[in-house]
Formats: structure tokens, sequence, C-alpha cells
């Protein structure tokens, strides 16, 4: 990979901290409620203030996921949202922006569309950036692996830090990021939560000495002042269960892109304040 090769997400990271700002990154699941109304809803993200979009491709074993985007993916797949519908969903997004676009994936799809066609047809199609929920370092080597097949970095790839993970292991997980690292809050699944981890601001500083890399952290964040107070410690928010909870609400709703951007509004002037 070659870190230098610098794609959507460096300059946005880059725009933000000229402007002294921390970054929104919004979740939500592409095809839910439908693939047509993906791009819109990304479309409205940005409107709002978003800086990156995370898109969740859904997957009938997401183990990494609470309730909330386990039931989002059923209707994702149910709406027959498949990976490459997924790619089609990304060239009508890159019609109208140039927002930051992180595919939320688990590897057993990368695997099955084949990797190295899967990182090249999601670059054609405008992602930015690639998290693999289920790749520990030590399987992403090899010939096969998609760090390997990351190639010239036009890909980054978004490398996600547990709560649990001790110096050493931090290392190994950093050393094969690009873009930004993900730190995860809180133990277990995503999802909303009343409280943000009172642990977030030493695990930050423990990972500043591990890399020079933005840290967003993410799962549990659902409010402004959650966004806020996470903001202020990291380089960016993380917030996917409370805007794909909206949309389960207000799916089948005409207005839904509009009452997503007044929803997600607040959120993006709390963590760029």
């Amino acid at each position: 990979m070659n870190p230098a090769a610098e794609n959507r997400i460096d300059r946005k990271f880059r725009e933000l901290k000229a402007r002294g700002q921390k970054a929104f990154v919004a979740y939500i699941t592409a095809g839910d409620p439908s693939p047509e109304r993906t791009p819109e809803l990304v479309w409205a993200l940005e409107r709002a203030g978003a800086d990156i979009v995370e898109l969740g491709v859904p997957f009938s074993d997401p183990l990494a996921d609470g309730v909330v985007n386990q039931l989002s993916a059923q209707r994702a797949l149910e709406a027959g949202t498949t990976p490459s519908r997924i790619m089609e969903i990304l060239q009508s997004i890159r019609a109208q922006s140039q927002i930051p676009i992180v595919l939320y994936t688990y590897f057993n799809l990368v695997y099955a569309y084949g990797i190295e066609r899967f990182c090249q047809n999601a670059h054609q199609a405008g992602a930015d950036g690639l998290l693999v929920l289920d790749l520990p370092p030590e399987e992403s080597q090899g010939a096969a692996a998609v760090g390997a097949r990351l190639g010239d970095g036009s890909l980054r790839r978004i490398c996600l830090v547990a709560p649990t993970s001790p110096p050493e292991r931090i290392a190994k997980i950093v050393e094969k990021a690009t873009g930004f690292v993900y730190y995860v809050s809180r133990e277990g699944v995503t999802g909303m939560q009343e409280h943000v981890a009172g642990s977030i601001g030493s695990k930050i500083e423990l990972l500043r000495k591990q890399t020079t890399l933005p840290i967003c952290v993410g799962f549990g964040i659902s409010t402004p002042d959650q966004a806020h107070t996470v903001a202020r410690q990291a380089d960016g928010a993380v917030v996917g269960s409370a805007l794909v909870n909206r949309i389960a609400e207000w799916g089948r709703e005409k207005e839904l892109p509009g009452k997503l951007e007044e929803f997600a509004r607040p959120l993006a002037q709390a963590i760029h304040s």
C-alpha cells in the first residue's frame, strides 16, 4: 500500500484539522429501506453536515451488530441488496456527491465476491475505504488477503481497535491501518446507549502513542451530547444505530430524506463545535 496516495478520506481529515473541527462519521445500511433510496439518504446526511459516510453492506449474519442494525440488514436483503447492487448504489451517489465513503462489511461477502474484484470494483464505483469487521491482522497476510489487494492504496483500510486490546495487540492492528483508526468505545455489539464509556480518553491517549492516523470512536453514540463528549477527545465520532433506527421508523415516508437530515444536523453541529 502507498499511504501517500491521497483519497477523499485523507483530504477530509486534512480540511477538518485546518478548521479545528472533528469528523462526523454517519453510518447507514445500504439498501435500507431500498437500494433506490440509499443515494438520497447519503445526500441528506451530507447536507446535514456529515463528513464521512459508512455504508453497511447487508449480511445475513452480522455478528458485530446489535438488533437495530441486524434488522436494517434484513430489510436491505429483502429489498434485493447484493454486493453488486452496492456498486450501483455507489455510482448513483457519486453522480451528485464527493463525500468520503467507507464500506462496512464482513469478510465472507468480500471473499465470495472475489477479494481483488471487490476492492477494484468498489474503488471504481466510488468507495474510499473498506472496514472488514471480522478480519484480524493475522488473517490479512498473503497474496490472497484484503491488505494485499488494496494495491496502490486507492482504498483506505479502516481497522477496528477494541477496548480490551492490549498495547502489543494495538500495535499489530494499527500497523495495517490507513485512513483512520476506528476505536470501539465499549465491549459488545453496535447499538444506542445511555452513557458514553468513561475510559475513552485514556484509550485514545494509548492509541495516539501507536499511530499518527486520525482516531474515530463509535458503537453506542446516539445523542448530540454524547457525540460532543466523544469529539472533544477523538478526531471523529461515528453515529450509526440512532440514524438506522430513524430510517426504520420513517422508511415508508416520502419525507424520509428530509426528516433524516433534520435529525442528523444537531449531531453534526455538536461534533463540529
